[in-house]
């Protein structure tokens, strides 16, 4: 890694204030060379995480080859962060680069015991691990010795929309179209109530399992 006093760093409206001070996902956020001033070029990557399950908050450019990225901490709870789930695309052919999620609160991982983050892009659209030996997981000097998981990555298509993420995402629009299915198929052992809605207004269902015959 490089030292951080060589660390360029890359102003965005989420980062004011340093990496407690991130507000919401990036959108579209095009990551260029500092001073570049001309139209995108390939290889400019583009960060997204304006999606449901999206955590990115910051992303700082390091080189050509290497990205600093700060992770969003879980809702009501500003000292957990683990969850990560971002799209990049305007890649270039054969573009080698360094994420490195710089921010993680965990002191112990999976990642040290063989586990990888997951992969798909638009024209692969199935999850795949990413081989362990690209995945470095560590306590960093340069990050107020946060633990850091460094992946490296190489493009393949200019065309594709990349993905990546912490492991498998389970989002609530996939749970809810589950418990619909299942609905719909009126078992007698299961009864699925509505309790109320969340802050967001978002349905919390109670599911009951039981045997049809048993006597309340």
């Amino acid at each position: 890694m490089m030292e951080e006093n060589s660390r360029e760093h890359l102003d965005t409206d989420n980062e004011a204030g340093g990496e407690d001070a991130l507000v919401g996902n990036v959108n579209k956020l095009m990551i260029s060379p500092p001073g570049y001033t001309g139209p995108p070029k390939k290889g400019h990557i583009i960060f997204d995480a304006c999606f449901e399950s999206g955590n990115l908050g910051r992303v700082d450019y390091i080189s050509e080859f290497e990205f600093d990225l700060f992770i969003r901490p879980d809702t009501c709870n500003p000292r957990f962060r683990v969850w990560f789930n971002f799209t990049v695309e305007n890649v270039r052919e054969t573009q080698r680069v360094i994420f490195n999620i710089v921010n993680f609160s965990k002191t112990k991982s999976l990642y040290r015991d063989g586990m990888s983050p997951v992969v798909k892009s638009t024209s692969r659209p199935k999850w795949q691990r990413l081989p362990a030996k690209n995945v470095y997981y560590y306590r960093c000097p340069d990050h107020r010795r946060n633990y850091v998981m460094s992946l490296a990555f190489c493009f393949d298509r200019e065309d594709d929309v990349y993905q990546f993420a912490y492991c498998y995402p389970y989002t609530y629009s996939r749970l809810q179209h589950y418990l619909a299915s299942l609905e719909r198929r009126n078992l007698d052992y299961l009864q699925r109530e509505q309790l109320g809605l969340s802050v967001q207004q978002r349905r919390l269902d109670l599911l009951t399992i039981t045997n049809p015959g048993l006597e309340s």
